[in-house]
């Protein structure tokens, strides 16, 4: 299934066999992850249309904008996939990135997590890697690539950890996406365990009004986790 997907280079996912072919791609991936915890990849009702909705969304099919009527998602728009920890968002994230970079998609991304960020960070000084990528780039505008930043609201537990710089390093990232959306349209996806009320009191007026570059899409259901 991955030899006949990958030998095509652009779908049409109009046609519901191709459709179907790619979820069933999906279903692979997302068990062969699931395997390694000796567990199962579950498409049930919590999952089954926001993954729907994926599948046409990173292959730029505007199909994916009828799969939630009324809510206005967008294919030129960033993802922000919202739910309480255990849900499957991160795994959603790694499984589409995995399927993107097996496809060939244009749209594949970096999953990083804000851990992960700040131990960049606490190294080196800055986040140029995931922000502009000017040491990636041979010119003045860098090299930045689509990326998603995985559990941001998580990173309070780490707080003393890191100290007071913490906020502000999801700052500047967030501010400097926005930036790289708008002059490089290069994409910037989030996963959070807070709701939206949550997040406009997190990050207040500053950074609130560019959240309208965003699918929020809320991934239902308790905990999978065993």
């Amino acid at each position: 299934m991955k030899k006949d997907i990958q030998e095509v280079s652009e779908f049409d996912l109009t046609d519901y066999d191709e459709f179907d072919r790619h979820c069933a791609m999906i279903e692979q991936i997302g068990s062969a992850y699931m395997e390694r915890e000796f567990s199962e990849f579950v498409v049930d009702e919590y999952n089954r249309d926001v993954i729907r909705f994926l599948v046409y969304y990173f292959n730029n099919c505007k199909l994916a904008e009828n799969i939630f009527p009324g809510k206005d998602y967008k294919v030129h728009k960033n993802l922000m996939i919202l739910g309480v920890p255990g849900t499957g968002k991160t795994l959603l994230m790694q499984v589409f990135s995995e399927y993107l970079k097996l496809t060939n998609n244009p749209n594949m991304f970096f999953n990083l997590s804000v851990t992960q960020m700040m131990n960049y960070y606490k190294i080196n000084g800055h986040i140029d890697r995931y922000t502009y990528n000017e040491e990636g780039g041979k010119g003045i505008d860098g090299m930045p690539f689509n990326i998603c930043i995985n559990d941001i609201g998580l990173e309070t537990e780490n707080q003393k950890s890191y100290g007071t710089s913490l906020d502000s390093v999801i700052d500047e990232f967030l501010y400097a996406r926005y930036e790289i959306y708008q002059s490089h349209f290069k994409k910037y996806h989030i996963t959070s365990n807070l709701d939206l009320d949550e997040f406009k009191e997190r990050f207040g007026d500053r950074l609130i009004d560019r959240f309208k570059s965003f699918n929020v899409i809320p991934l239902l259901g308790v905990s999978r986790r065993k």
